[in-house]
């Protein structure tokens, strides 16, 4: 399908963004211009950068060590050094760029003051080059990554070349941003720091909303009022997309009855609607319906019924855009996931191992519910890393509530970030191994990646699931688990 031949679809409802015909030829504000990154290894903003080169801007940057994601913006053309240093800072810069994790004595960010250098948030230049298309962002607790990553693999299928910045590779497409042909830009929206209100999308996705970031925010109502604030930067011809069943999100519909709205969930009382929900150990089926119009029948590569509430987010934004159900539905099943999303990494021996980004509860719950529906009746030791001593600390009694379906977990310390020598002395793994226990679930506190392995020699066998756990740098231990493996099988 070529974006010529679309035409807006006959819908239960009568608003729709359709996808225009423009290819950007226009001279983007970008180009010439040169942008410094602080911080420019991360997931978003190596993505960001990305996209600025492609409009041709001049880009460089630092991060406090080399990554694959900074060799591949050098090999794209960026200069990016390692370290933090005020000598990274060209001679020439129009502006500078900062992760969220820069702090204001980073001597890069120091220099670029005294020089009075115009300096960005990463969310601020992410709004910046949005605001040039029909923007698409998918905000929520959960699911971001994968839906954002989901819609752009659907929309590039059919025909259209979305812009798009995600916080993870499209596992399909070893990337995770890109400059299209189409003027649609779709984006994750992360509600920490409020960096989403820095958006103005078109269509706006809220697929739910529960506690967390409470180093920031102080409690749910905060975040609710967030989420609602950024319902409210969408564009006023523009359309919300929410995630019907979710409580929270369903506070904020009655205060936004001035805006397009369209929800979606599991029953059919909302505009999106999955029937006849089917778990497989290889797929997940269901059918799909629009108000009382069956769209079609869905078969999708990803398990658990959160995936399906993810695709029902997908379904609904491709055919707001004008895009027609069925043809949605056609493509929908050849997505494969996202880089770190409960993703399979090896099958060595009999042990079948994973890796997956989850380090919220309600995450680790539906990742595990996954895993069970892939693997019933088999072992599953999960290895899970903390992240952040205040969220483990808020969410004590959530995070042990949601191992009941491993077999197993093992408990490395803490990962360390944004927290305070405070937030240290509050809470550490061991608690967190002694309420997991509590509640009647295998666990012990492992103090090293190395001592961990060394566990994972002597008690996973053939037939049993390892999957690593958590935002931090627990990958490690699957990568060094499977040498062994290989180097022992």
């Amino acid at each position: 399908m070529k974006i010529a031949d679309l035409r807006p679809v006959k819908c239960a409802h009568q608003y729709y963004v359709p996808i225009g015909n423009k290819n950007m030829e226009k001279k983007s504000p970008a180009e010439g211009k040169k942008y410094h990154f602080i911080g420019i290894g991360g997931v978003g903003t190596s993505a960001l950068a990305a996209v600025l080169m492609k409009e041709k801007a001049i880009v460089s940057g630092s991060d406090a060590q080399d990554s694959v994601l900074t060799e591949r913006l050098s090999a794209g053309g960026a200069t990016v050094k390692s370290g933090h240093t005020a000598d990274n800072l060209p001679k020439e810069v129009d502006g500078v760029v900062i992760s969220a994790a820069v702090k204001d004595d980073n001597p890069e960010l120091v220099e670029a003051r005294r020089r009075k250098i115009m300096v960005y948030k990463y969310a601020q230049m992410l709004g910046l080059v949005m605001d040039r298309y029909k923007g698409v962002a998918i905000s929520g607790t959960h699911g971001k990554s994968t839906t954002t990553g989901w819609l752009v693999y659907v929309l590039k299928k059919l025909g259209i070349e979305p812009n798009f910045v995600v916080g993870a590779d499209i596992s399909q497409f070893g990337a995770s941003s890109g400059i299209g042909s189409s003027d649609i830009f779709v984006a994750e929206a992360c509600e920490y720091d409020r960096s989403f209100l820095n958006l103005r999308p078109q269509i706006g996705i809220i697929l739910n909303i529960e506690p967390d970031h409470l180093d920031y925010y102080s409690d749910i109502g905060e975040i609710v009022s967030a989420f609602g604030d950024f319902a409210n930067g969408i564009r006023t011809d523009g359309i919300l997309i929410a995630g019907g069943e979710d409580a929270n999100v369903a506070k904020l519909i009655p205060a936004l009855r001035d805006r397009h709205i369209l929800t979606f969930g599991l029953k059919d009382k909302f505009d999106y609607s999955a029937n006849q929900i089917k778990l497989f150990p290889d797929r997940t089926e269901f059918t799909c319906f629009n108000k009382q119009r069956e769209i079609g029948k869905a078969v999708i590569k990803l398990a658990g019924e959160h995936n399906v509430r993810n695709a029902l987010a997908v379904i609904a934004a491709a055919e707001a855009m004008g895009l027609d159900g069925k043809d949605v539905l056609g493509v929908l099943g050849g997505f494969e996931g996202m880089d770190r999303r409960v993703m399979k990494k090896a099958e060595i021996n009999g042990i079948t191992i994973y890796d997956d980004y989850a380090h919220h509860p309600t995450e680790i719950k539906a990742s595990l519910k996954a895993m069970r529906q892939k693997y019933d009746g088999r072992k599953i030791f999960c290895v899970f890393q903390p992240h952040q001593y205040s969220r483990t600390r808020f969410l004590l009694k959530d995070f042990a509530e949601s191992f009941k379906l491993a077999d197993m977990t093992i408990v490395p310390d803490i990962y360390f970030v944004r927290d305070t020598e405070k937030s240290k002395n509050e809470v550490n793994s061991q608690m967190l191994v002694n309420a997991i226990k509590q509640k009647g679930s295998n666990a012990v506190f492992i103090d090293s990646f190395e001592k961990i392995c060394d566990f994972l020699k002597d008690s996973v066998k053939s037939g049993d699931i390892l999957i690593t756990m958590g935002a931090g740098d627990v990958w490690k231990v699957a990568d060094e688990y499977i040498q062994w493996l290989r180097r022992n099988s």
